[in-house]
């Protein structure tokens, strides 16, 4: 049975690729890439759409991008501005994928204010039920809190990643979330900490490495607006020019997604090396000679509040996707709390990887 794709593609940095697809449910039987990207000579242009014809509807974006590369090996001169067969690739990936764009859906942004780090956890798994039973839109939540603690990864071992004299002697709670990665530490205002609930489609086609890049442009875009050249470090990192400024984790359940990121804004590094275990294999494979090096502020790489910031990216993605103001209601952070007291903040859960 034939059937018809579109996507539409913005290269960061780049021009427009929409590709347009047939299939007969195995393989695509008619192609038409466009957009405003530059591809000299002219009849290169004319090898893109014809090299996707044939290729199989589970084509991964490297055997995409490798049957356009063959295609143009025939024009040894030939130069692309603006996009890459890459590029090309990851719009045909997408379409075949019936992928869906930010603008697709009807965004919220909540900012609850202070709340509890156990709360703010807990959340995270309320919140993303909530958008998949359809009771809430599609979220971008901003996190804030004014205690001390440690917030581990879902698969970390507790003694493993910490010190027990630092927790005792800062007063530190733990908690562990429901997505994987490493620790956070987290003390009032030293991070700036988000969390997105959406449908699976919106990262549709796209490996792991590729959704987190995807999911954080927006973020990109706000820190540039800051001065800030910062990029994706694969798998899961943002860095900078002046190094690392945060990390993302991912959960997908039953088609929608969680993606969370925290960016230090103004750590005591020497604190949280008395808190957390930072093991030498994690130094080394970043290629740094201590774990403090690690730690870069965004406040001295702004010279922006932790309020601006958060206003920035509120503003940049609002603009972007066309997100408006929301609020978490009275009945969520109720439902919320006896997820706190039945799972997060509880020693079973917080210990079960000893």
């Amino acid at each position: 049975m034939s059937k018809t794709y579109h996507y539409e593609h913005k290269v960061p940095g780049g021009k427009l690729v929409v590709a347009d697809l047939c299939t007969d449910g195995a393989e695509v039987t008619k192609a038409q890439i466009s957009g405003d990207f530059f591809i000299e000579p002219d009849e290169a242009f004319l090898a893109v759409s014809p090299a996707l014809v044939g290729i199989p509807v589970r084509a991964s974006v490297e055997e995409i991008s490798g049957c356009l590369e063959t295609a143009l090996e025939g024009y040894p001169n030939a130069q692309m501005h603006g996009v890459s067969c890459y590029d090309i690739a990851f719009a045909v990936r997408r379409a075949l994928a019936e992928a869906k764009i930010f603008s697709d859906f009807e965004w919220e942004i909540i900012d609850p204010g202070v709340l509890p780090t156990p709360l703010n956890v807990a959340l995270d798994e309320y919140l993303l039920e909530e958008v998949r039973q359809g009771r809430r839109k599609p979220t971008l939540r901003f996190w804030h809190w004014d205690d001390c603690a440690t917030v581990i990864g879902a698969f970390q071992s507790y003694q493993n990643e910490l010190h027990p004299e630092g927790i005792k002697e800062h007063h530190v709670q733990v908690v562990r979330r429901a997505t994987g990665g490493g620790a956070m530490f987290m003390e009032g205002g030293n991070c700036i900490t988000y969390s997105i609930y959406a449908p699976e489609s919106l990262v549709a086609g796209l490996s792991y490495e590729e959704s987190y890049e995807f999911l954080d442009q927006w973020v990109l875009q706000a820190l540039a607006e800051h001065g800030v050249n910062a990029w994706y470090q694969p798998i899961n990192d943002i860095t900078s020019d002046a190094g690392k400024i945060g990390g993302a984790a991912q959960k997908r359940s039953h088609g929608i997604i969680l993606h969370h990121v925290t960016m230090s804004y103004d750590i005591d590094a020497d604190k949280m090396l008395e808190v957390l275990r930072i093991g030498k294999a994690k130094i080394s494979d970043k290629g740094v000679r201590s774990a403090k090096k690690r730690v870069d502020p965004l406040r001295r790489q702004t010279g922006a509040t932790r309020e601006e910031i958060i206003q920035t990216m509120k503003a940049v993605f609002a603009s972007r996707y066309g997100a408006t103001m929301g609020e978490l209601t009275a009945q969520e952070r109720e439902q919320a709390q006896k997820l706190v007291d039945e799972k997060y903040g509880t020693t079973e859960w917080t210990h079960r990887v000893p």
